[in-house]
């Protein structure tokens, strides 16, 4: 007999008011599952929402524990927040390039933490979303660098403390076609002719490592346009 897929349930989306969080919150919804989004802005589409900066754990926690309580667990998180401070070290403003550690490492570690419990009672999933800049360094991208080799560091760590308990996955995505590049300088924007996937292709990848069967994980996904100058 073939083992059967898993239902999705209740999803907690971090970052899912834009970019690959957003496309992954609807395809969520698509599959079946029930999406929350954690972001300091409103998703679209009247999606369930919990207001938070990921930059203060603490409160990033109790928005897991509420949406826990009040869906009577969880059982899939999703870490898709993620900001960037390009430049090079000394000429990075300070407090800028400590934010980017916050929301992408301590905070995607604070709300794991916080999901742990009722990840554990429904033996659910976790997918972290790194980077190929988790795995390949490159100049004006210290902290970028940092926070995204620390994710893949604390996601394979996790996996294997978590085994036979909860499903962990890493997902590294390449460059994607998002709002993500907006704010940067030109010198640090895709080049007008660089290829970037969809995000609505790579939230497929998060879609499909969510629904194997118990027992069954995808401990690591790398999604990359086939031109992706990042990689390998």
């Amino acid at each position: 007999m073939h083992a059967e897929a898993q239902t999705l349930g209740t999803v907690v989306v971090t970052g899912g008011s834009a970019g690959l969080g957003a496309a992954v919150v609807r395809a969520v919804e698509e599959a079946g599952g029930t999406p929350v989004v954690l972001d300091r802005q409103p998703p679209a589409n009247g999606y369930e929402w919990e207001e938070v900066d990921l930059a203060r754990p603490r409160a990033a926690e109790v928005a897991v524990r509420r949406v826990a309580e009040r869906h009577g667990g969880l059982d899939a998180v999703v870490t898709c927040a993620g900001v960037d401070a390009c430049g090079d070290l000394g000429d990075v403003d300070a407090e800028g390039w400590e934010r980017v550690i916050m929301v992408n490492l301590i905070g995607t570690a604070a709300v794991v933490r916080a999901a742990l419990p009722a990840l554990e009672a429904s033996r659910g999933r976790v997918v972290t979303v790194a980077s190929t800049l988790g795995v390949r360094a490159l100049p004006a991208a210290t902290a970028y660098c940092a926070s995204k080799f620390g994710v893949v560091g604390f996601t394979r760590a996790l996996a294997a403390e978590t085994q036979d308990r909860i499903g962990v996955t890493l997902l590294m995505p390449g460059g994607m076609a998002t709002t993500f590049f907006d704010d940067r300088p030109d010198e640090f924007k895709p080049a007008p002719d660089q290829r970037l996937n969809r995000p609505e292709d790579v939230a497929r990848s998060v879609i499909f490592a969510l629904s194997q069967p118990a027992g069954c994980e995808l401990r690591e996904l790398l999604v990359a346009p086939s031109a992706e100058p990042s990689w390998p």
